[in-house]
């Protein structure tokens, strides 16, 4: 069992976040990790896989990256399932001899592939644990640990059904995106995003469309985020379908979402963690879930903002070009309706989550029960 850190003890809070995979699960993850540094003090350490966005952002956020080998067990193959199987204990003795080594306080869970194994054995080894679960449906990892961890952060009030101990906290979103200005309704701008890998429905639908959505726009402007491996074959097809790249700015991911949502006048997303994201900056959104996400989980998520008032949402299932596009037009063509889902949106947003969540993690590791954090 990790000892007890007391403040002002000279002893430094020692935190290990586990999981990763995509950016829904990272860019959460350094956010905590930053609060904890910058607030507490804390010296955080993260544990991956060589497969997620983690490598990338992790090391450029400045955090130490441990990595174990585990793979899928959910909307795969059974091969697939079976050699994630045979990982799953390889992938947990390597976290036990680490949390031995590193000898943390709290180990936090964030969801995706590393987290099961180092959220096992933070478990086995009686350390603290914090599950953080930003969707309406729990992921697989947090359905399996949620009657035993110490305590878990959640975004929605249903959720809390899933855990032992948890708080509704929103979601952690850094600080500069609840900094958004007014919606810029003069100079209107689209942002498309779907996340690190981007979206093929996306990819494949918008560049059929742009020539007629900017005709029908004046002055409009789009940034798109493709995803690394679409870049450049949707690049190409912009190119193809004679659009101009002063008025398409096509990324393969984008690292300055909170500069892309001030500017952004509508935002098309999948709705996953982005949600709170959009909720923090108050930007309407048309919401596009995607289909295979784990216990249809985005679809819930989207839900929950078009209940707010705050987007509208359209199944795959259901675009086509002239689907798509009919969509963006009566938003983009309504600035009175987009006023208003951007103010739904901002009421939804957590300014304090990220705050609640580090103080949470500081609590556990001095033996304070989670639910009197409020």
């Amino acid at each position: 069992m990790a000892e007890t850190w007391e403040p002002g003890t000279g002893n430094r809070l020692r935190v290990l976040i586990a999981g990763g995979g995509t950016g829904g699960h990272v860019i959460p993850a350094l956010a905590i990790a930053r609060e904890l540094r910058d607030t507490h003090g804390a010296e955080v350490r993260l544990i991956g896989t060589s497969r997620g966005i983690e490598t990338r952002l992790v090391p450029a956020a400045g955090f130490p990256l441990e990595l174990i080998q585990v793979g899928q067990l959910a909307n795969v193959s059974l091969a697939t399932r079976l050699k994630t199987l045979t990982d799953l204990p390889r992938g947990v003795l390597h976290c036990i001899t680490y949390l031995r080594a590193f000898r943390p306080q709290v180990v936090v869970g964030v969801g995706g592939y590393a987290s099961g194994p180092a959220m096992l054995a933070a478990l086995m080894l009686r350390i603290p644990t914090l599950a953080y679960e930003p969707n309406a449906a729990p992921g697989m990892v947090n359905r399996m640990i949620g009657r035993f961890v110490n305590g878990a952060a959640v975004a929605f009030a249903d959720t809390a059904n899933f855990f032992r101990n948890a708080v509704v906290t929103g979601v952690p979103v850094r600080q500069e995106i609840f900094k958004t200005g007014p919606l810029p309704l003069e100079t209107p701008r689209l942002l498309i995003t779907a996340g690190s890998n981007g979206a093929k429905v996306f990819n494949e639908t918008l560049p059929q469309i742009a020539r007629e959505l900017l005709l029908a726009i004046p002055g409009l402007t789009v940034v798109h985020q493709t995803g690394e491996r679409a870049f450049e074959a949707t690049r190409q097809a912009y190119r193809d379908a004679g659009i101009d790249e002063a008025q398409v700015d096509v990324r393969a991911f984008l690292n300055d979402m909170p500069q892309q949502l001030d500017r952004a006048t509508l935002v098309l997303a999948r709705s996953g963690s982005t949600v709170a994201e959009l909720a923090a900056a108050g930007r309407p959104s048309l919401l596009v879930p995607f289909p295979q996400a784990a216990d249809d989980h985005q679809t819930k998520n989207a839900a929950a903002m078009v209940k707010q008032g705050a987007s509208k949402m359209l199944a795959q299932a259901e675009i086509t070009p002239v689907s798509l596009l009919e969509g963006l037009l009566m938003l983009l063509q309504d600035d009175d309706r987009l006023k208003r889902m951007a103010t739904n949106a901002r009421q939804a947003g957590k300014p304090d989550a990220l705050e609640r969540i580090g103080m949470m993690i500081a609590g556990l590791a001095q033996g304070v029960p989670v639910g009197t954090v409020r």
